[in-house]
């Protein structure tokens, strides 16, 4: 395919697109959920049962009850720490999933791999990507299993994390007039919780319903997460702004229910095949023991441009790195050198493939030309989140749903009974807003509170010109805390809960050795966390993308992308696979270098 593409025209007609989206304001023209919209850091799912504040200590207070929490607490608890906190803002655990019960909402990795501790509680998925329910479920699960329930403080917001320096303790301060005390805390509230607005101009006008997709009104639109009908909207006319990744989920299933949906897009998403299938249970119950890291180890490393003899999970997140792997491969045998312009070459020649795959696969399932032509992404595959549906694209074959492409430029503004886009107003019921969550900001307005170490720095400045750590977890400055995510470790971004996994046996064992040896605290010393973070910044591994991408969250919405934005999006240079490598010798080795025990 590739001698069919004018790959000239191509950087050109991508660069093109880019341009009509990029704007000044980068994540600033998004807004917090205030006034009319405060509602929506609220818990509409599980009404609050008041109860007295607690002044008591913990072992370890685990911060996030999604699986960020759920993972870390359920590794401390093999390791022999039975007491452990968890604390989430939530009326349960699950987090994204506790919140995000859109209809058609589900996974868009693998659940074979995507599920943490599959083995270690006896559960298979019911489908190679599950819906929504049956991941919270899982979260459930996962609680239950290891008795995490008992002692957890759930609809419970941390306001404020504070060290003690003379109790070697954290204080933790919550919305229910808590002071909790920890000896330990690890803080996982996660890249995709908090919700956020598109700063139209009019956004509280409008007199109609309104509400974002991660706080669905079902009580509005009738239905229910499992899939039942809206039946309140067949005389509806319905609104969604973004059509990111949320928005591919819930549209089939608006289209479906709506009597009229209009879905106004700036930029259109890359939609692969999904083919998602049930899982065969006498086929699953010949997998051996420790099966689930084997999918891991199988799917991180081909994903990352590895070998493996067979590909276990075969999605579109391997397809894309064997393709470029296989193309330098082939380059190599041509008598190509192994250089960064090779792999380039690769990777531009690859994705050209794919991409025009995938703008093709428009013109075969929508009908209405036109339509086909606005739902083309004209950009490089990883610039914005990939897309897996079946359903998505023959939404727009359904009479009553209107594509409003707005051409790049947005939603120009909203008033009392609508949206107008390109010059024309639309009469609506209802808006949706599909706009996503808290992406790049300072780290106090992502969890919702502050955390101040040593001498009263806090975190927000410790951070102010980007993450400082080692491995992503340890933070010099603020003993006894660890940090839960991808950034500066692995930063495998396809399959985020390994990430989450790994790092939480990578802290149970330090917490384990802590208490072992009497140590009150423990902190990584400014050298290692200096040495790790030179490590880094030569790298050219970095979660955020192309700066000649289409303006997104993958790539700071087209702003610049500097030192900070860097730093906040870097991980090991060498790879996922060969981080939990070393990761895995660093935590056996009992040496752990770069920590203080004192």
């Amino acid at each position: 395919m590739t001698e069919l593409i004018d790959s000239d025209a191509l950087r050109a007609k991508y660069r093109t697109e880019r341009d009509k989206r990029l704007r000044t304001d980068g994540n600033d023209q998004y807004i917090q959920p205030t006034g009319r919209f405060a509602h929506l850091l609220e818990d509409p799912y599980v009404a609050r049962v008041e109860r007295e504040p607690l002044f008591d200590e913990v072992a370890v207070a685990v911060i996030g009850g999604g699986f960020s929490g759920l993972v870390t607490a359920a590794r401390l608890k093999q390791a022999g720490i039975d007491d452990v906190r968890i604390i989430e803002g939530g009326g349960d655990v699950g987090g994204a999933w506790y919140w995000n019960r859109y209809p058609g909402a589900m996974c868009d990795t693998a659940a074979m791999v995507y599920l943490p501790l599959l083995e270690e509680t006896g559960h298979m998925p019911t489908r190679k990507y599950v819906f929504a329910p049956e991941i919270f479920a899982h979260a459930q699960r996962i609680a239950t299993h290891f008795g995490l329930y008992a002692n957890a403080a759930l609809s419970t917001q941390v306001t404020s994390l504070d060290w003690d320096e003379a109790a070697s303790q954290w204080i933790i301060s919550t919305n229910r007039g808590d002071r909790m005390r920890a000896k330990f805390v690890t803080m996982g509230t996660g890249p995709l919780h908090r919700p956020k607005l598109p700063g139209i101009d009019g956004i509280e006008t409008f007199a109609g319903h309104s509400f974002h997709t991660s706080r669905w009104d079902y009580g509005f639109t009738g239905g229910d997460p499992a899939g039942a009908p809206m039946v309140n909207l067949v005389h509806k006319r319905v609104g969604i702004i973004g059509t990111g990744a949320t928005a591919v989920q819930c549209i089939p299933r608006l289209a479906r229910d709506a009597g009229e949906l209009f879905v106004f897009q700036r930029t259109p998403s890359s939609i692969d095949v999904r083919n998602n299938h049930a899982i065969d249970p006498q086929w699953f119950e010949t997998l051996e023991p420790d099966w689930q890291q084997q999918w891991l180890t199988n799917f991180a490393t081909l994903q990352t441009g590895g070998f493996t003899e067979e590909d276990l999970v075969h999605d579109g997140w391997t397809d894309i790195s064997k393709r470029i792997r296989d193309r330098v491969v082939a380059d190599l045998g041509a008598g190509a050198e192994f250089t960064p312009e090779t792999m380039l070459k690769a990777y531009e020649a690859s994705d050209d493939d794919k991409m025009t795959e995938i703008r093709a696969r428009v013109d075969t399932v929508v009908d209405d030309s036109a339509t086909a032509d606005a739902l083309k992404p004209w950009y490089r595959q990883l610039c914005k989140r990939p897309c897996f549906h079946d359903e998505y694209l023959q939404a727009y074959n359904e009479p009553g749903t209107h594509l409003i492409d707005t051409d790049g430029k947005g939603v120009e503004r909203i008033d009392e009974s609508g949206v107008w886009a390109r010059g024309m107003h639309y009469d609506l019921d209802c808006i949706i807003f599909a706009s996503g969550f808290e992406v790049g900001t300072e780290a106090s307005r992502r969890s919702g509170f502050e955390t101040t170490g040593r001498h009263g720095l806090t975190l927000g400045k410790y951070w102010a010109e980007g993450m400082h750590s080692l491995h992503g977890i340890h933070v010099h400055g603020f003993p006894n805390l660890f940090v839960v995510g991808p950034s500066q470790g692995a930063n495998l971004i396809s399959n985020i809960t390994q990430n989450l996994t790994e790092a939480g046996a990578t802290i149970a064992t330090i917490i384990r050795h802590a208490i072992d040896t009497g140590a009150d605290e423990v902190e990584v010393t400014e050298a290692a966390e200096d040495s790790w973070v030179r490590l880094l910044e030569g790298s050219e591994r970095s979660f955020l993308g192309n700066p000649d991408c289409t303006p997104g969250y993958y790539n700071n919405e087209g702003k610049p992308i500097g030192r900070r934005e860097r730093l906040n999006g870097s991980g090991y240079p060498e790879g996922p696979v060969a981080y939990w490598s070393y990761i895995d010798r660093w935590r056996n080795s009992g040496e752990f270098a770069g920590i203080e025990f004192r």
